[in-house]
């Protein structure tokens, strides 16, 4: 194990395992702050391309993460002959999905805008620094033991800008955005529709595209066909819709930016303002 980890760092019990190693639970010995080390075992990274995308993942993070409350923080970077070590905040959980469905039903609005608020504040700082996250969905937005959220693996991000666009399938079947699914050039919106899908969840309960299968959901994704069921919305504010559709608009030009969404009535009204 690094020295330098050693020293910094006590090392406690194993909390998780992954494709290439295992999380810790670790202990600053200088402030005696209790976070989380991930050692990934270089031995297991035996395509190059691994290890390509565990530093690129690890570089991606720390510039999204830098100065930001609702980005996971990688406090330390470690290395030794047999592992890398990135020492991160320990998030105690639950994760956003299991908050949702932990509910049993729609989650109140003034709590949705609040968490709307929190995950769009670090979206918008990852698309100002040029950072595509890629893969948003409830699964990769955790609770700190604040009960802060937090927007964690960074595994499927991209960097974006200077007239530079994206392509490529990635992402999660529910949340991805239609341009994904129809193999064009993209941009960062993708994350704002992905968090779009996210808010109709938390005020509805089911998602907005769906489908039995893989190929059900991308068609109902690309075909885009939004309605809001007046059984299940029938209590949700007009303002409140207003916003979803503007998230989840299919022409990705009109499409609110993540600074769009934070101002927003609905947000800056804490789940109860109207649209303007």
């Amino acid at each position: 194990m690094s020295e330098g980890l050693k020293r910094d760092y006590e090392i406690g019990e194993e909390i998780g395992r992954g494709r290439f190693g295992a999380v810790f639970r670790c202990y600053s010995a200088e402030s005696g702050e209790t976070l989380a080390v991930k050692t990934i075992d270089k031995t297991r990274l035996t395509d190059p391309t691994d290890r390509q995308l565990v530093e690129r993942e690890a570089k991606i993070t720390l510039l999204a993460a830098a100065g930001n409350p609702h980005v996971v923080q990688i406090h330390a970077v470690y290395e030794d002959d047999s592992s890398i070590h990135l020492v991160l905040d320990l998030l105690p959980g639950p994760d956003l999905f299991d908050h949702i469905s932990g509910r049993g039903g729609p989650i109140p609005e003034p709590e949705a805008a609040a968490l709307m608020a929190q995950l769009m504040d670090a979206l918008a700082t990852c698309h100002q620094r040029g950072i595509a996250h890629r893969d948003v969905k409830p699964d990769n937005v955790m609770f700190d033991s604040r009960g802060r959220l937090q927007l964690v693996d960074f595994g499927s991000a991209e960097c974006f800008g200077d007239g530079r666009t994206m392509r490529g399938m990635v992402g999660t079947p529910y949340y991805v955005a239609p341009e994904v699914v129809e193999g064009r050039e993209y941009g960062e919106k993708v994350d704002v529709w992905s968090a779009g899908v996210i808010l109709y969840l938390m005020l509805g309960g089911i998602p907005p595209f769906y489908g039995e299968t893989a190929v059900e959901i991308f068609e109902a994704v690309v075909r885009g066909n939004l309605r809001f069921p007046s059984r299940i919305f029938s209590s949700v504010s007009p303002a409140a819709k207003d916003l979803i559709r503007r998230m989840l608009c299919r022409d990705a030009s009109r499409r609110f930016s993540a600074d769009q969404v934070l101002r927003h009535p609905w947000i800056v009204g804490g789940g109860g303002a109207l649209p303007t």
